[in-house]
């Protein structure tokens, strides 16, 4: 019928964030679930040990890639070609085991009036890889994140990593990396950029 709204679809608030002392508690029951004591004299720290390790690998979510990549310079007397980032290292973890993938990206983009402190294209892959997700998930968001921001005439990312999921359980099969890209703009549209891009990181 005419005249009567859809309602709007809103989405799930995100659940209230435990206290550390509650993340402790759940770190003690896997212990013993494991079949071990958490009374033991070699675990009694260990809940707390593994509470600040997870808040060192998922600080990405208390990190805004926007604010990384806002701090631009325009002076680039009439650069217009790549700029490129090869080997910046990749220690994440998988959302479906939580289990450590580690590798490289490589990430380029075509400036087209502005460009970024390099580091802060480090930083932008540190931020994504510091969360959990698949790494096809992550290659797109440091693509889409430097893309939206930089407004560049395109980007490139590759990223090479190897997944312990599957190295240390699983198939158990070792050094097989998976490789994911993501390219928008000019390096989509443009197949010689893109096969350069590709030779520049190793894989051509």
């Amino acid at each position: 019928m005419s005249g009567i709204s859809k309602p709007r679809m809103v989405a799930p608030a995100a659940p209230a964030r435990p206290t550390r002392e509650a993340a402790m508690e759940a770190v003690k029951t896997l212990l013993a679930w494991t079949g071990d004591d958490p009374a033991r004299e070699g675990l009694l720290d260990t809940p707390g040990r593994v509470v600040d390790a997870f808040e060192e690998w998922y600080s990405g979510y208390g990190k805004d890639p926007v604010k990384e990549l806002s701090r631009t310079f325009e002076d680039i007397e009439g650069y217009d070609d790549i700029v490129m980032l090869r080997n910046i290292d990749v220690e994440s973890h998988c959302e479906h085991h939580m289990a450590p993938f580690l590798g490289r990206a490589f990430v380029a983009y075509m400036p087209v009036k502005r460009v970024v402190g390099i580091s802060k294209i480090a930083r932008v892959v540190e931020i994504f890889a510091k969360r959990l997700q698949t790494q096809e998930t992550m290659t797109a968001q440091i693509a889409d994140a430097i893309n939206d921001v930089l407004k560049p005439a395109g980007v490139a990312v590759l990223v090479d990593a190897e997944h312990q999921c599957m190295s240390t359980r699983g198939v158990h099969h070792h050094d097989v990396t998976t490789i994911t890209t993501q390219f928008t703009g000019v390096f989509k549209t443009d197949l010689n950029l893109q096969n350069r891009f590709m030779k520049m990181a190793g894989y051509g």
